[in-house]
């Protein structure tokens, strides 16, 4: 029961994080910064998750496959922004967020909720 309340409080934390994501992408479109066009894309996809890890923290079990999701992706972004920091001299400031991601990415994945029985026979 503490595994699944530790679950309900990190996902409500990282959707709530991921939404926040919604003030600088405000920003960009307000102030029609084109060259922050791809960022707002890009955090528009966040925020989404943002909410539906809102909605998944409800029932986190019946949200596997979305936590799931939100793991190997912050796996993939870390992945890739690490690339970026070591390529380029000016994007250092991005292994704070490669830090931040992988930190969600470790927490979720060792929160998860592993298949029941029930579950892992009726998937046969």
């Amino acid at each position: 029961m503490k595994h699944e309340r530790a679950l309900q409080a990190v996902l409500v934390v990282v959707g709530l994080l991921f939404m926040g994501g919604i003030y600088p992408i405000a920003g960009i479109l307000r102030n029609r910064d084109h060259s922050g066009y791809g960022d707002a894309m890009m955090m528009s996809i966040y925020v989404a998750l943002g909410i539906f890890l809102l909605l998944a923290a409800r029932n986190p079990a019946a949200n596997r496959s979305l936590i799931a999701f939100t793991v190997w992706s912050s796996f993939a972004h870390a992945f890739v922004m690490t690339i970026m920091a070591i390529r380029d001299q000016s994007a250092r400031d991005l292994l704070g967020g490669v830090a931040a991601f992988v930190v969600i990415g470790v927490v979720l994945l060792a929160l998860t909720p592993r298949k029941g029985p029930a579950a892992a026979s009726a998937s046969r």
